[in-house]
C-alpha cells in the first residue's frame, strides 16, 4: 500500500504546484466561494473557477503598444489607459492575444446591429460573442471582478478592495489632487484642484497583490448589466469607482453601470484569462 502511494505521488508530483501564481504582470486568482462577508455573493452558493486578472489596471503604455494611439485625457505610460469603450476594450484584447499568439476569446461583428442592444446612445451596437474555451485576454466578468476585489480565498472581510479605510487604496476625488478636498463633491473644486489619474500601482494592494481594485480609473466587465430595474441590453458592468467619484462607488460591492459606446476619463479597465487555458509551464 505504502509503495502503491509513493508511486502516485511521483506520479502527480510534475503537475503538483505548476500553476504560475504570476504570468505577465498577471495574478493567478484561486477559485472557490465568496468569503467577504461584505459581497453581494456572500452565501449565494456560487462558486468561481481559477483565472488570472492583471495586476495592475492596463496603462497607457500597454495601450499605445497594441492600438497605435492614446485616447487619455491625462498623459503618462505609467497611467492608466482612459477615455476608452467597452467595445475598444474587447477589440484591445483581441489584438494583444492575436500579437502573442494566443486564440482570441471574442468574435467581433461590425457589419450587423447587435439586436439585444437596446441602448438608444449606443450607436456602435456591435455583435460580440466569445470563444469559451480560447486562451486569449479578456474582460472580467462581473463574479470575477467582484470575487478578486474582495480578496478572494484569502479576504479580511474588507469594504474597499484592501483595507477599510478608503485612503489608503483608491484614488477618488477627495485625494486625488493636489490637497486633500473637504465638503461636499463641487466639480469646479475638483476641477481646480487638478484631480486626475495616478499611476497605477501608487496605493496598496489587495490581499491577493490587486492593486486599483478601488478608485483610479472605473474597470469594464464583461457582462451586461441587470437588475430589478434594469433589463439586459441596456448597460454593461463597471466596478470599482473612479478619481471623479465618491469613497461609495469605490466598496467592493458597488455596482456601476454605462452604455457600452460610452468613454469618460475615469473609465479604463484589467485584463484577465482563464487559468484553465493558461500554459502551466
Amino acid at each position: 500500500m505504502k509503495q502503491c502511494i509513493f508511486f502516485l505521488a511521483v506520479l502527480l508530483f510534475p503537475f503538483m504546484g505548476c500553476m504560475k501564481k504570476e504570468v505577465g504582470n498577471m495574478i493567478l486568482v484561486k477559485g472557490g466561494t465568496f468569503k467577504n462577508k461584505k459581497s453581494n455573493y456572500y452565501e449565494k452558493n456560487i462558486t468561481v473557477r481559477d483565472f488570472y486578472l492583471g495586476k495592475y489596471e492596463v496603462t497607457q503604455k500597454e495601450w499605445t503598444e497594441i492600438m497605435g494611439y492614446n485616447p487619455s485625457k491625462f498623459k503618462g505610460n505609467s497611467l492608466p489607459v482612459e477615455m476608452v469603450s467597452w467595445y475598444e476594450c474587447v477589440e484591445f484584447c483581441n489584438r494583444k492575444s492575436i500579437k502573442e499568439g494566443f486564440q482570441p476569446y471574442y468574435n467581433i461583428d461590425k457589419e450587423n446591429i447587435d439586436s439585444v442592444n437596446k441602448n438608444e446612445l449606443d450607436s456602435i451596437k456591435w455583435i460580440v460573442t466569445i470563444n469559451p474555451n480560447a486562451n486569449g485576454y479578456r474582460l472580467p466578468t462581473e463574479v470575477e471582478w467582484e470575487y478578486a476585489a474582495s480578496g478572494g480565498r484569502k479576504s479580511r472581510h474588507y469594504t474597499y478592495s484592501g483595507s477599510n479605510y478608503v485612503n489608503n487604496v483608491a484614488w477618488y476625488w477627495r485625494n486625488s489632487g493636489d490637497s486633500i478636498l473637504k465638503d461636499y463633491w463641487y466639480w469646479p473644486a475638483i476641477e481646480k484642484n487638478n484631480c486626475r489619474t495616478k499611476p497605477v500601482g501608487s496605493k496598496k494592494s489587495n490581499e491577493l497583490g490587486l492593486y486599483d481594485m478601488s478608485g483610479n480609473v472605473r474597470e469594464w466587465c464583461e457582462d451586461w448589466y441587470q437588475d430589478y430595474n434594469t433589463d439586459i441590453g441596456y448597460y454593461r458592468v463597471q466596478r470599482g469607482g473612479g478619481w471623479i467619484g465618491d469613497a461609495h462607488a469605490c466598496v467592493i460591492s458597488f455596482r456601476g453601470k454605462f452604455e457600452a459606446s460610452g468613454k469618460g476619463p475615469d473609465q479604463g479597465f484589467r485584463l484577465c484569462r482563464s487559468a484553465y487555458n493558461v500554459p502551466k509551464n
